[in-house]
């Protein structure tokens, strides 16, 4: 499978779209458990590439949930990210004693979750975890704990199910590997 759009191209599937769903379900399962009795849980979805998660995942939870959204910059239109997170979208909903979990769509250095939750846990929550569904702990540079993980996957730049490069690719409902393409002359 090869599809193409301007300087990268899907190589190969990673991750299947039945099995992305079925690992939705299975989390939700997870966090439904955890969080018993709880009488709010508020989920925080890291925009853009969490959205598409986030939304599948609430959709299998049977508990009292509300959603919010926290945006940030550290990759701009590359595929590596800068090291420098900054918040250009917080939260709207107090969460002063609420349990909260941040929901991520692939969690690579760690550094933008490490820096959500130095940020959020100085607004006083009950709890504050992470679910991401997807993991690269070869390539994490700060200590960090991650409650919930969909998959632990090697060390490839992957798009779709709300993952991109320049925008591009959010809207597969599966996950694949893409590389960048070379032209005709280049190496």
């Amino acid at each position: 499978m090869r599809i193409r759009q301007d300087s990268y191209e899907i190589t190969r599937t990673l991750i299947s779209e039945e099995a992305v769903q079925q690992r939705v379900k299975e989390l939700a399962r997870e966090i439904q458990q955890q969080k018993q009795g709880c009488s709010r849980l508020i989920m925080v979805g890291v925009l853009k590439g969490a959205f598409v998660f986030l939304s599948d995942l609430v959709r299998h939870m049977q508990i009292p949930v509300s959603i919010d959204f926290i945006q940030t910059t550290s990759y701009g239109n590359r595929t590596q990210s800068s090291g420098e997170v900054q918040i250009i979208k917080d939260i709207m909903i107090p969460i002063e004693q609420e349990e909260v979990i941040l929901i991520e769509d692939i969690i690579d250095s760690g550094r933008t979750i490490y820096r959500l939750k130095q940020l959020l846990k100085t607004r006083m929550p009950k709890s504050l975890e992470v679910c991401a569904l997807l993991d690269k702990p070869d390539r994490r540079q700060v200590p960090l704990a991650v409650e919930y993980t969909g998959f632990t996957i090697p060390d490839h730049f992957v798009v779709g199910y709300g993952l991109d490069v320049d925008e591009q690719y959010r809207n597969l409902p599966y996950i694949a590997v893409a590389q960048p393409t070379t032209r005709k002359g280049e190496k």
